[in-house]
């Protein structure tokens, strides 16, 4: 593995400046928790109080956190500008900009390039991340239904989520606040804080409150365009002078340690290899993507229903080289609940890279969970609940999870 003395520690600051198939998983067992000392409820409300005097109007006294877990990892509020989509929000980021989208097929982005996937109430957009690096957050709308989508480079989390709790619409934005190195997200309605990795509110009003998760997966944009041509991609016309297509974080994927990580990442896999993560409700399991990419496929149990995980070539790192057209493979992955009609499929790799044969009936299907020939041709596969994230995030979140070995 390629070490560096953080080179991403410079492009990270200027960020800030300018934004102003296998077995059943096997469990290694987790290390044990370390031992933190509990501030007081009067003494954690004054820690807020004197750490965060520009946050006036968050409700202290709710929290479930530790103030001492939280770090600035920017100097203020939307110093990294969320992005809203036309008639998304009632409250509009005053530095924000705007989500603008476009055909996919109209888009000329490097097929190489990654973008994540999001279908919600039968309605797909796609979010490349060489964007949503710049961003962080996207408030958007899928029909009838408020959505954010989120990624934290940091921890390499592409996740969406359902806006309402409760009767109300949140619109969200970047704290400039970091917990565990992942996004610490606000909502304009009330101020209070959510951790992206967990779509947990964590102080304010909502402290204890969760966002509910929506399917999202990570592939390739040539292979998003090819399958969906006419679905509404995020352009690059966000009202921002961005690099898109350079990434900040150079070679931060080939570090050995976090950034901006407080305590001993969970040493049973590197730290920032990646993982798909599934279970968020339960124990949680890992699913190496090292193991995933020579199996090519991972047949599990997450959460109590089967899960096939698929595994395909062709999406470069966005966390690599400086160029993120020109960073290393790291690969695609999906995962998609492995029940229909009543049986449950178990799944190789197919004839052709990217694609997968269920044992039932010999059908060919993609990356996207679609069968696209044999009997089954037509048929679409239910998304699983997942993130492709580094380990280190993942553990620190679930610290109990179980690691899938082939």
């Amino acid at each position: 593995m390629r070490t560096h003395a953080l080179p991403f520690l410079a492009p990270l600051l200027a960020l800030a400046a300018a934004c102003s198939g296998g077995s059943a998983p096997v469990a290694t067992p987790a290390p044990p928790p370390t031992p933190t000392a509990t501030l007081s409820p009067v003494d954690r409300l004054i820690s807020f109080q004197s750490e965060f005097p520009d946050w006036p109007n968050t409700d202290f006294s709710r929290a479930t956190v530790d103030p001492r877990e939280i770090l600035r990892g920017c100097p203020a509020r939307d110093c990294i500008p969320p992005l809203d989509a036309d008639g998304a929000v009632t409250i509009s980021a005053p530095r924000g900009g705007r989500a603008r989208f476009a055909p996919a097929e109209t888009l000329s982005y490097a097929d190489r390039l990654p973008v994540a996937v999001v279908t919600v109430d039968g309605i797909t957009k796609g979010y490349p991340l060489h964007i949503l690096t710049w961003h962080e957050v996207v408030n958007d709308r899928f029909g009838e239904r408020p959505v954010v989508v989120t990624f934290c480079p940091l921890c390499n989390t592409a996740i969406a989520f359902d806006r309402r709790v409760g009767g109300q619409v949140l619109d969200f934005g970047v704290s400039g606040n970091l917990r565990h190195s992942d996004l610490v997200m606000w909502d304009r309605q009330t101020e209070s804080w959510w951790q992206q990795a967990t779509g947990e509110g964590i102080v304010g009003a909502y402290a204890g409150q969760r966002l509910e998760p929506l399917p999202a997966s990570i592939v390739p944009w040539g292979e998003f365009r090819r399958a969906f041509p006419r679905a509404p991609a995020l352009t690059e016309d966000t009202g921002f002078d961005r690099a898109y297509g350079i990434n900040p974080y150079e070679f931060y994927d080939a570090a050995s340690q976090p950034f901006l990580f407080q305590g001993t990442p969970d040493p049973r896999l590197p730290a920032l290899e990646r993982v798909v993560a599934l279970d968020r409700a339960g124990r949680g399991l890992a699913v190496p993507m090292e193991a995933l990419a020579a199996a090519k496929v991972a047949n599990v149990e997450a959460g109590g229903v089967p899960v096939a995980v698929f595994w395909m070539p062709g999406a470069a790192s966005a966390l690599d080289q400086r160029e993120i057209a020109q960073s290393r493979d790291i690969g695609a992955a999906a995962a998609y609940e492995a029940r229909l009609g009543g049986r449950t499929l178990r799944f190789a790799p197919g004839p052709e890279p990217g694609t997968f044969t269920d044992d039932a009936t010999g059908s060919t299907w993609d990356i996207f969970g679609r069968a696209v020939a044999g009997p089954l041709a037509g048929r679409q596969l239910t998304p699983a609940l997942h993130t492709t994230e580094f380990w280190f995030a993942w553990a620190a979140f679930h610290p109990g999870t179980a690691i899938w070995r082939p």
